[in-house]
């Protein structure tokens, strides 16, 4: 069967979202991102002293490029060759999927592809935490298990698998945030029913944990 999200897809072509009217952009399925930058940026130690969290966020935008490097370094493709990501995953098997909630909507992010599709054309940022801050800031990644594809690990055990895969995309989020002087925080606070609805998840879908991302309030 078909899901909404592949239905939605197929219906229309790509649009660039970068240099359209915000009209177009608000309608637009896809967003292609730039090429991620896969060289240079902070050194490691520095940015493992410089990771914290911030609860406090400025309501600018991220520009499309470091939104690209940001998914990119969450969980994209490393290894063309093989599809394998920057983050390791359970018994070679990608059960996470990374959604991107922002004031034009939610979007998947397609790492093979290397581009944001519309899942939702709201603004759910409000229902993606428990703390005022989610609903101001400009990102919060929800991160989305598939416990069909978990198939031999009893129900209980699978949200602790899903987890620990998505606890290394998350410090993955973390350095790159502080490498680019961004802000963040990785949260369990998070009515998982409300959210799960709210997103029209499907199956045995579920999830894990937010992240909220963007510039320091000064």
């Amino acid at each position: 069967m078909i899901t909404r999200r592949e239905a939605s897809a197929g219906l229309l072509s790509a649009a660039v979202f970068a240099g359209t009217s915000a009209q177009a952009a608000s309608e637009a399925i896809i967003m292609q991102l730039p090429a991620p930058q896969t060289s240079g940026g902070m050194p490691l130690m520095q940015a493992l002293k410089l990771r914290h969290s911030t609860r406090e966020y400025a309501d600018r935008p991220l520009p499309l490029p470091v939104l690209s490097g940001l998914l990119w370094t969450a969980f994209g493709v490393n290894r063309p060759a093989s599809g394998d990501r920057t983050a390791p995953y359970w018994r070679h098997i990608m059960v996470i999927d990374v959604y991107a909630a922002m004031a034009d909507g939610v979007w998947f992010y397609d790492p093979k592809a290397h581009l944001l599709r519309k899942h939702l054309s709201v603004d759910i940022r409000a229902a993606t935490g428990q703390q005022d801050f989610v609903g101001s800031a400009p990102l919060n990644l929800v991160y989305v298990a598939h416990g069909e594809r978990m198939h031999d690990v009893p129900p209980e055990g699978r949200r602790l698998y899903a987890s620990v895969d998505t606890g290394f995309i998350g410090q993955n989020v973390y350095l790159f945030c502080a490498s680019e002087g961004l802000a963040s925080v990785f949260r369990g606070a998070v009515d998982y029913k409300k959210l799960e609805k709210v997103m029209q998840l499907e199956g045995e879908q579920f999830v894990t944990f937010a992240q909220t991302v963007g510039y320091p309030k000064s």
